[in-house]
């Protein structure tokens, strides 16, 4: 080993040559593969990555809660194990699920999460593909423009959680007093719903159980999605959609 008191410092002719170099092109030279994500660049091999504007790179961990349109066959094999407090699945190293019924402690902060809701585009029903007639009722409703899914290839049951998730996430609820900074779920309280939709949105299981959690629990905010649109009702639901939040 070589050591040296010298300091040596970058000049500011090489530190212009790394502002002015162009990241993505820098990567497919170093043979990555690189490929856009809206706004962003990132690689095959390190997703972590995001680059902005060319020149400016960071790294994250997306961690999300499961919605309804969701595989969930293909959760199934993906160990569980513990983060922050609660379990996750981690799909990818930067990528983690969030699962059902967990508290997990952020910076600080508790979160509440509990991923799942009712699929809105089966108005006409479910097939099952092991049906004999599948193929015919399927070209008829496809003609139609009905509104149906496939079990277990466009549409899974378990989309709305089971009695032992709702028993977890109770118990863990119960465990920090019923009080957590935020909570994170796809869809939200059946009484959140009919206040945008007027009662458009049926109430199911889950939303019933979010009303249950509403009247319990102490939280400074409640996150959602499912709808497919972006507001705030009554000050502390936020329905995300196209919007990028952050938290302070």
């Amino acid at each position: 080993m070589i050591q040296t008191s010298e300091k040596t410092r970058f000049t500011e002719a090489e530190m212009a040559i790394v502002r002015d170099t162009d990241l993505p092109d820098l990567l497919n030279s170093l043979g990555y593969q690189v490929k856009r994500i809206g706004r962003y660049y990132t690689t095959q091999e390190m997703d972590s990555i995001r680059i902005k504007d060319r020149r400016t790179w960071f790294r994250y961990t997306t961690a999300f809660v499961l919605g309804n349109h969701e595989n969930y066959d293909a959760y199934k094999d993906y160990p569980k194990e513990e983060w922050h407090g609660g379990q996750i699945q981690r799909i990818r190293p930067s990528v983690l699920h969030l699962m059902r019924g967990q508290v997990y402690e952020l910076n600080g902060r508790k979160f509440f999460t509990m991923g799942g809701a009712s699929s809105h585009d089966i108005q006409d029903g479910i097939l099952e593909p092991d049906d004999p007639d599948f193929e015919e009722k399927f070209q008829q409703l496809e003609q139609r423009g009905a509104l149906f899914r496939v079990n277990r290839r466009s549409w899974w049951a378990e989309e709305l959680p089971s009695k032992a998730e709702y028993l977890e996430a109770r118990a863990n609820l119960a465990r920090v007093h019923w009080n957590v900074d935020y909570i994170i779920s796809h869809c939200c309280p059946s009484s959140i719903q009919d206040v945008f939709s007027g009662g458009m949105f049926k109430k199911d299981a889950l939303t019933e159980f979010f009303d249950e959690v509403r009247q319990k629990c102490t939280f400074q905010y409640w996150f959602f999605g499912h709808y497919h649109s972006n507001m705030v009702i009554e000050k502390r639901y936020a329905m995300l959609y196209e919007q990028i939040i952050r938290l302070k």
